[in-house]
């Protein structure tokens, strides 16, 4: 699928901006900034009909995701922080992250499903916060149950991530279940990988009632667990992501490389290799490294050697404030003092030949 996926749609350039904080080019932010339902249902570029039909229907789950967005957004690049392709947004192209998207490569694979996971929890977040008509607690979680631990009380407020995901699957399927490609189907694929990444981490917690806080009785709810720790779920589905081709029938997939495992509704999968993301190449979504800072004492990708492809580092040196002659005070305080220390930094050199640079 090309420009016209979820994210050609979504990430489309805004018709108003001016409300909005955070400088990114996203119809996300515009959903955040205007106050009218029908004025935003009816001007963010691109949606079918189910989709504006969901947006009329329901407009606070909109601003719900518009507010979510940053979230996904922070911890995409978290986990890219250290590689050539660190996740970067773009403020002037038509598309939150540019061209990449466009390939159907690991990276693609896993913005869809860090985003389709990161819908899932700003909408469950909100139902429990109260802040949405259409759902509250989790109506499921009513009367006494059992665990490994005894007998306890399902109370307090029990996160809804079923509705959360039954949102997000309609909403964000939406638009691939218009396609019957290739693209399409990777697509909803890593889409219901991310969703179901959420629902891994929820978490039962318990409150203890009785004489002296024993635990004679217990009041138990489900709890998401912070995004960090789908975002480092889905990282290690990045790293072993798993490339396929089509089935002949058009119906799944298949894996392109036979001594690799068949993939499973968790896994991450694509059907390009990746650019090395080196230099500066629009075409491939690739802002390059010229420039980043690299890690001199590394082995990993956020060493000189591979972070600047071979090209070698500049090194300057700066000066930054830090605290030192940290004490500790009884009670309960610690005490630092701000010193000046004198570090090098290592940046990636840019290409040597202008011609290995795309017009941009």
């Amino acid at each position: 699928m090309n420009s016209s996926s979820f994210f050609g749609i979504w990430l489309s350039v805004p018709l108003i901006l001016s409300w909005v904080t955070p400088q990114v080019s996203s119809s996300w932010w515009y959903m955040r900034a205007v106050g009218s339902s029908r004025v935003m249902c009816d001007n963010v570029p691109g949606l079918v009909s189910r989709q504006r039909q969901l947006c009329h229907r329901h407009p606070e789950v909109m601003r719900s995701i518009g507010l979510g967005v940053a979230e996904w957004t922070a911890e995409c690049q978290h986990q890219f922080r250290q590689h050539r392709w660190n996740c970067h947004t773009l403020d002037r192209d038509h598309n939150l992250f540019g061209k990449v998207l466009l390939r159907s490569s690991r990276e693609a694979a896993f913005v869809y499903a860090i985003s389709s996971a990161g819908v899932v929890y700003a909408i469950t977040r909100a139902c429990s916060q109260g802040e949405l008509k259409s759902c509250s607690c989790d109506p499921k979680k009513k009367g006494t149950s059992k665990d490994s631990k005894g007998t306890f009380d399902w109370g307090g407020c029990s996160d809804n991530i079923d509705y959360g995901i039954k949102f997000a699957r309609a909403f964000v399927d939406a638009k691939e279940r218009k396609g019957k490609d290739a693209r399409a189907l990777m697509n909803l694929h890593n889409n219901r990988a991310g969703r179901k990444a959420v629902k891994r981490f929820l978490k039962q917690e318990c409150k203890c009632h009785g004489v002296s806080g024993s635990c004679t009785l217990r009041t138990c709810w489900l709890a998401m667990a912070d995004f960090r720790k789908t975002g480092d779920y889905l990282w290690k589905k990045y790293n072993g992501a798993i490339q396929v081709v089509m089935n002949q029938d058009g119906t799944g997939f298949t894996v392109a490389n036979k001594r690799f495992k068949k993939p499973t509704k968790n896994d991450l999968v694509y059907f390009e290799n990746s650019p090395d993301y080196c230099i500066r190449d629009r075409d491939a979504g690739s802002l390059g490294t010229a420039g980043r800072v690299c890690n001199l004492t590394s082995r990993g990708m956020d060493s000189c050697e591979v972070m600047c492809c071979g090209r070698g580092y500049d090194t300057s040196r700066v000066t930054r404030m830090t605290k030192c002659e940290c004490k500790f005070h009884w009670c309960c305080a610690v005490r630092c003092q701000d010193c000046l220390e004198v570090v090098d930094v290592h940046t990636c050199k840019a290409p040597k030949n202008p011609d290995w640079v795309a017009p941009t």
